[in-house]
């Protein structure tokens, strides 16, 4: 085992483990991806050092400090082993790192793709579920994948994708479709409408045939051009006059993947997550990626760094 500097892995998937059986369905997540892609795995733990101002004997806070890093590489060297068992030709990086979780894994994500689990706690600093999760799909300059739920494994489990006609879906069609392909699966894109500004009495005043062949164009427009670059993808559509959140996830049963935007269209510029991507990230049933678009800000976090204690290949 080598000591290293912070850095990133080009290319790489990384993925953030604590310990727990949700990390390690994420660490097996994350491998099969990879593998899909040709890309690398790096798995990242981050943990907090034992505060020496809460304990008064200096043997004593060594004894837990070197506890917990031995409960580290543990949780490490399982999270090695359960890549290995889905993916065992993948090339796999591990590092442990002093520092809070979340900012740790942004910085070494950058803007690829990250992947963390969803409703455990590895006792290894803090829970990685509701903070850490939620924190870095707030923040994150690249995709990020929340393991959740039960994903759909046979050959026709599709990846379902939002799609809207912001800027933000458009990201999420790109990583959906590739994701797709990657996978062999079929692709499902789903498109509705809702306005809830929209009283009883106006509503039979409109022409919602007309509406209709707008939203339907709204759905071709952003879906024009994948079939060239990914043929091998089968592609269907469905489109509702209905609230967003429930029909994504009604598609998303028995999905491989869900893809989200950050924000659609009607977001407010200062909202880094929209409320229906939010919704995804905590009620989907199955795995859930929300993808920003290319260059757009973020916020990072105090501290992204870390302090590298080991890292090995």
């Amino acid at each position: 085992m080598s000591a290293g500097g912070s850095g990133r892995s080009p290319g790489s998937v990384v993925v953030g483990v604590d310990g727990s059986e949700p990390s390690l369905r994420a660490v097996r997540w994350a491998a099969r991806e990879a593998a899909r892609r040709g890309r690398g795995l790096r798995i990242v733990l981050a943990h907090d050092d034992v505060d020496p101002a809460v304990i008064a004997d200096p043997q004593m806070w060594r004894r837990l400090q070197q506890d917990l890093l031995d409960r580290a590489e543990h949780a490490a060297e399982r999270a090695v082993a359960a890549a290995g068992e889905v993916a065992p030709e993948l090339s796999v990086t591990e590092e442990l790192v002093h520092g809070p979780a979340a900012p740790v894994l942004l910085d070494r994500a950058g803007d690829g793709l990250l992947v963390v689990g969803a409703g455990g706690e590895g006792g290894l600093g803090e829970p990685f579920t509701g903070s850490v999760g939620s924190t870095v799909v707030a923040h994150a300059a690249g995709p990020v994948v929340v393991v959740r739920g039960n994903e759909g494994t046979d050959a026709e489990a599709p990846v379902v994708v939002g799609v809207d006609g912001s800027p933000a879906s458009d990201a999420a069609i790109d990583f959906a479709v590739e994701a797709a392909d990657a996978a062999g699966c079929p692709l499902v894109a789903v498109h509705t409408w809702w306005d809830t500004l929209l009283g009883p009495e106006l509503e039979p005043l409109l022409d919602w045939g007309a509406i209709s062949v707008d939203e339907h164009r709204v759905l071709a427009e952003q879906l024009a051009g994948r079939s060239a670059e990914h043929p091998d993808v089968a592609v269907s559509t469905v489109l509702e006059r209905s609230h967003p959140s429930r029909v994504l996830l009604e598609q998303a049963q028995g999905a491989r993947l869900l893809v989200v935007g950050t924000r659609g269209r009607g977001g407010f510029a200062g909202l880094v997550l929209g409320s229906v991507s939010r919704r995804m990230v905590h009620r989907a049933p199955c795995p859930v990626a929300v993808v920003p678009p290319p260059g757009s800000p973020h916020h990072p976090l105090a501290g992204t760094r870390g302090a590298t204690v080991a890292a090995r290949t």
